[in-house]
């Protein structure tokens, strides 16, 4: 992102519009990821936006740039549901809006009562589970389908046990196996069946007008 501070602007407006038409008591805010402490980005799901400027020599910091937006409020759950459908959904619509590259699309992370921090827990804890299965079966172990940033965490996570990683299947249904030691080209088990037919309900009921 070459201005960040335009581009927690633009984010910021989206998701008060969303805030807006979809009727939802939600609360959040933008705030830059990185090394040294900066002023949050935030607005109310009523009102104006209420935007402030990025500190002065943001933009001049030394690696990755985040955006990152933190959801409060009453109806956070309905963000989270199904493993976060509809959060994931206004993240992949926010790296459109900003017109970011795939490769860039980690640079923008939307979180809600830190639904991703306690499922990084979970996979880190799937993670030592499988690979103490792993070791003591000599047979693959695959992960559930996951997304894609999901998918590079557990691979990072695992790459730990110096195991080997691959992933498998293809668009939504995408995941991880882990292999044994020097058994990287044997089959892995079945991975477990995506759910094909998926109630509507929740999305429709999130942008309800209430």
């Amino acid at each position: 992102m070459e201005d960040v501070a335009q581009a927690a602007q633009t984010i910021a407006k989206f998701l008060q519009a969303f805030t807006l038409t979809s009727g939802l008591r939600l609360r959040f805010r933008v705030k830059l990821r990185s090394a040294k402490p900066a002023n949050g980005i935030g607005a109310e799901a009523s009102g104006s936006p209420d935007v402030t400027g990025l500190p002065a020599g943001d933009e001049e910091n030394d690696g990755v740039r985040t955006l990152f937006v933190e959801f409060t409020g009453p109806d956070t759950p309905l963000l989270t549901a199904h493993n976060g459908e509809v959060l994931n959904a206004l993240e992949h619509i926010a790296t459109k809006i900003l017109r970011l590259e795939p490769e860039l699309h980690d640079q923008v992370s939307f979180d809600a009562d830190h639904f991703k921090a306690n499922r990084e827990r979970r996979l880190r804890e799937a993670a030592a589970v499988a690979v103490e299965r792993v070791r003591t079966t000599g047979r693959p172990h695959p992960f559930p389908a996951m997304t894609s940033r999901e998918r590079r965490m557990l691979h990072l996570i695992l790459s730990e046990s110096g195991l080997p990683t691959a992933s498998s299947g293809e668009g939504p249904g995408r995941f991880v196996v882990l292999y044994p030691a020097g058994g990287g080209d044997s089959e892995p088990e079945t991975a477990p069946e995506p759910s094909r037919h998926r109630d509507a309900n929740h999305i429709r009921e999130a942008f309800r007008h209430r």
